[in-house]
C-alpha cells in the first residue's frame, strides 16, 4: 500500500495495518503531470522489497525519486512549508505586497512562482494542515503557522479551489 501523504506518519498507518512492511510513502509533487519529483518514505517497518518496487514503480512513470525519512513533512514539505508560512509572516508584517513578495522570490531565488501564489495553488488550508503537523510533529515554534493564513482559512479563501486566497481568481467570490 502506498500513500501520496505529504505528512501523515508512514509508520503510523502500517501500524493499523497487517501488514505494515507493505506500507511505504510515495509523494508526488503537484501537479503531478509536470513534476519529476517522488517522495519515497519508508516507515519503521517497510521491507527492502517494498522500496525496490515502489521505486521502480516511480522509475517507469519517468520520476526521480528521494528517499525521506518518515518524520513530520519528510524532505519536501520540512522546507516548502516554512517558506511559504514566513511569506505570509512578511505579507502580516506588511514589508511586502504579495505582488512584491512573489516578484521578489520568483526573481531573486530563480522559482517558477512566488510562494503565495504556490499556496494558492496548493490551497491555504492544506498549507496550514502541514504546517500544524509540523509545529506539533516537531514541537518547534518555528512552525507555528502564521495568523493571517489561519485567518485565510477561517474565512473560507483557500486559494485557487475557492477562487480566492491571497489573489482573487476567476469566478471568486
Amino acid at each position: 500500500m502506498a500513500s501520496n501523504t505529504s505528512s501523515i506518519s508512514i509508520t503510523r498507518i502500517g501500524a493499523a495495518t497487517e501488514r505494515p512492511g507493505q506500507v511505504i510513502g510515495m509523494h508526488f509533487m503537484n501537479p503531478v503531470h509536470v513534476m519529476k519529483l517522488v517522495e519515497v518514505i519508508k516507515g519503521l517497518r517497510t521491507d527492502e522489497a517494498t522500496i525496490s518496487t515502489t521505486v521502480s514503480l516511480a522509475e517507469d512513470l519517468s520520476k526521480v525519486c528521494v528517499e525521506a525519512r518518515d518524520i513530520a513533512g519528510f524532505a519536501v514539505n520540512r522546507i516548502l512549508m516554512p517558506m511559504i508560512n514566513e511569506a505570509f509572516y512578511t505579507l502580516y508584517e506588511g514589508i511586502a505586497s504579495p505582488e512584491g513578495i512573489d516578484t521578489a522570490m520568483k526573481l531573486g531565488t530563480n522559482q517558477p512562482m512566488g510562494p503565495l501564489q504556490l499556496a494558492d495553488f496548493i490551497g491555504l488550508d492544506t498549507c496550514l494542515a502541514i504546517m500544524e503537523v509540523l509545529h506539533d510533529g516537531l514541537g518547534d515554534g518555528k512552525y507555528r503557522p502564521c495568523p493571517l493564513l489561519k485567518n485565510y482559512v477561517l474565512a473560507g479563501d483557500l486559494g485557487q479551489k475557492t477562487g480566492r486566497g491571497v489573489y482573487i481568481y476567476e469566478g471568486g467570490r
